[in-house]
């Protein structure tokens, strides 16, 4: 009996180690990347012209007109945070502020398709941020919208004091979506008025638990759990407690829900997970036939524009 408990001992230490081993591991490999930041501003450049050609030569020409600007604040955890903003086409007419937040891996260059539709399109000022570890911000590891929440209500504060508008509306794609569902569920001021998620998972561990399904099935669930320990350890959060139905749960202010039926990163599902959670205040839905992850703009572009000014128009009726 004494053998086989030494046995037994020596196997759940080995199983705790590799545990331990493959839970580091996994907190590596989905929280802090390689290439990020700068280095990957090049690949990026050309993602937003694939998205909506000319993107960037746009971008390019503002910035040189000294129309659209850059700053830097010191963000959540004392890393320094930056952000782009422009004004509205016609600044005098605007009909408010947008603040637009990027995905996993992207940065504030990438949905420069959506900062044009809500400058040129819609007449918003725009604000839109590199999260941190993202772009040309700091940051030791991507915070799946979790921690970057607590910087985009920073931005919301910058945005306001900049273009001093009384309307706002929060705008995320993929993780950026998430964060935007994170940051609804916190106290916000009165002038943010709504929010645009576009393809958001319903919480990080149900999304990395898929992720795992997808590329490492050999993988017991269990391992997340050990990364989401080390995540907490190092970091101060887990997976477990990043979750936008729960914050949904807690949010007031009218959203649009967009996901498109053929996305198989995030999966559709989420977006009946995310829509359930909102129990309070307007919401909508619209469900993009046939469009992929992060594909609901560029396969429906006039449609996906109307369908975000006819809620603006709703929401403005509202108040």
């Amino acid at each position: 009996m004494k053998t086989l408990m030494k046995t037994l001992a020596m196997v759940l230490m080995a199983l705790s180690l590799s545990g331990c081993l493959a839970g580091k591991y996994m907190c590596n490999y989905a929280l802090t990347p390689t290439p990020h930041g700068i280095d990957d501003i090049e690949r990026t450049r050309q993602k937003a012209d694939s998205l909506l050609p000319g993107s960037t030569a746009w971008y390019d020409s503002l910035k040189d007109q000294g129309v659209l600007k850059d700053t830097t604040i010191v963000g959540y955890r004392d890393f320094k945070v930056h952000a782009c903003y422009v004004p509205a086409a016609d600044p005098a007419r605007a009909n408010g502020t947008a603040i637009v937040v990027h995905g996993y891996g992207d940065n504030h260059l990438v949905f420069l398709y959506l900062v044009r539709m809500y400058r040129d399109d819609l007449n918003y000022n725009v604000l839109f941020p590199d999260l941190q570890y993202h772009g040309y911000s700091e940051g030791d590891h991507i915070q799946m919208g979790w921690y970057d929440r607590l910087d985009v209500e920073k931005w919301i504060e910058v945005a306001h004091g900049i273009f001093q508008d009384d309307f706002m509306v929060l705008h995320g794609v993929s993780m950026g979506a998430a964060t935007v569902m994170m940051t609804s569920g916190d106290p916000l001021p009165d002038y943010v008025k709504c929010f645009v998620e576009d393809c958001g998972y319903a919480s990080v561990i149900k999304q990395f638990n898929y992720n795992r399904k997808q590329s490492f099935r050999f993988i017991p669930p269990d391992v997340l759990q050990s990364a989401s320990l080390v995540t907490k350890h190092r970091y101060g959060w887990g997976f477990w407690e990043a979750s936008c139905e729960k914050q949904l749960a807690k949010c007031e202010r009218p959203m649009l829900f967009i996901h498109g039926d053929a996305d198989d990163f995030v999966p559709f599902s989420h977006l009946q997970k995310n829509y359930d959670a909102k129990t309070k205040g307007y919401k909508e839905m619209w469900v993009t036939e046939g469009a992929v992850h992060a594909n609901s703009y560029a396969k429906y572009p006039e449609e996906y524009k109307q369908h975000v000014r006819d809620f603006l128009a709703k929401v403005h009726d509202m108040n």
